[in-house]
């Protein structure tokens, strides 16, 4: 009875052994993978499967295809006449901006470009059109993106203190005297999201965002789910310890949502209904915890930030349409900057 009770005890430690080196073991590669997924969605250098498998990461090999496309636009962009500017951001990171203006100034664009892109791949193709509408525009290169400092981008957690310090130099530049509206595609649209509780300049008329996503928790969550098929609850804790350790944020510190329930500005929201990127639920969800005075356009089968391609009638429209809405001053505005 004793030497059988003994086998057994002796068999359960050895079971929990192995139990237990699995247990470290599944531990370990969960570690491994979540590293993996944070570098690829963080750091400034990226590991050259990114795009081997970026259409996996988008869930979509045809939007992969589409943007490659617009070099040509980008290009002219680049090419155009202007000026370059920096700025040193809150935490001492150097940020470099691309300053555009034209003949009859009527506002300005303080634009954020996107997730491993650059600003004129994202705005290339509607630059034209802010152009020629009467737009300043001020491109920021993102923090951990093209010619700006820091090695780390932080889907909005810290953009969104950049994109106040380059709101600040656009009303100083036009002495608070011309409306300003940051705009933003994708993480830049989440960008200017999150600033929207902030305390603006008066001369902040509105914010415009297209294909926002809620969180960098949220959009983390369903390219690991949905387009990389990986359950992300296994990863989810590391991955936001990682986030931390990198920028000395988590990824659930902050939210659009957060955002907008202070919102102090009208916002413009814009998305397309076939994006596999960060789905249009992003934007129905940031719009109804929106406060202020707020526009909604939904673009029938357009693929992530591809609504100004897909319907760009419908696309200006709505722009005009907010713009003619915000830009004048109140009388008692008008006072205070005629002192």
């Amino acid at each position: 009875m004793i030497n059988a009770m003994k086998k057994n005890t002796k068999n359960i430690l050895i079971a929990s052994g192995v139990a237990a080196a699995v247990a470290v073991c599944a531990g370990a590669v969960h570690h491994v993978i979540a590293k993996s997924l944070m570098t690829v969605a963080m750091d400034r250098k990226a590991p050259r499967a990114v795009n081997k498998t970026k259409d996996k990461i988008m869930g979509s090999p045809e939007l992969v295809n589409i943007i490659s496309q617009l070099t040509d636009t980008a290009k002219a962009l680049e090419q155009s006449d202007h000026e370059r500017v920096t700025l040193t951001s809150f935490d001492e990171t150097p940020l470099v901006g691309h300053w555009f203006v034209p003949e009859n100034p009527q506002r300005v664009i303080v634009a954020m470009h996107g997730w491993r892109s650059t600003w004129a791949q994202d705005f290339g193709v509607i630059a034209n059109f802010w152009l020629q509408n009467g737009c300043c525009v001020l491109f920021a290169e993102q923090r951990g993106q093209g010619e700006s400092g820091g090695e780390y981008m932080g889907f909005g957690l810290l953009e969104r203190f950049d994109c106040m310090e380059w709101i600040k130099w656009v009303n100083e530049r036009t002495e608070g005297k011309l409306p300003i509206y940051p705009a933003g595609l994708s993480m830049g649209a989440s960008t200017v999201l999150m600033t929207a509780a902030d305390e603006h300049p008066e001369s902040v008329r509105g914010i415009m965002a297209d294909a926002a996503f809620t969180s960098p928790h949220a959009i983390w969550k369903h390219v690991v789910q949905n387009n990389l098929h990986i359950p992300y609850v296994l990863y989810s804790g590391v991955a936001s310890n990682m986030c931390h350790k990198k920028i000395q944020m988590r990824s659930t510190d902050y939210s659009c949502p957060e955002a907008l329930k202070g919102s102090k500005v009208p916002i413009l929201f814009i998305h397309g209904t076939d994006d596999k990127f960060v789905p249009v639920t992003h934007t129905y969800e940031n719009y109804k915890a929106c406060t202020s005075k707020k526009r909604l356009l939904v673009v029938p089968g357009a693929d992530h930030c591809l609504s100004y391609l897909v319907d760009r009638e419908s696309y200006e429209k709505a722009t005009l349409d907010f713009w003619k809405e915000n830009d004048t001053f109140s009388d008692k505005e008008q006072e205070s900057r005629s002192e």
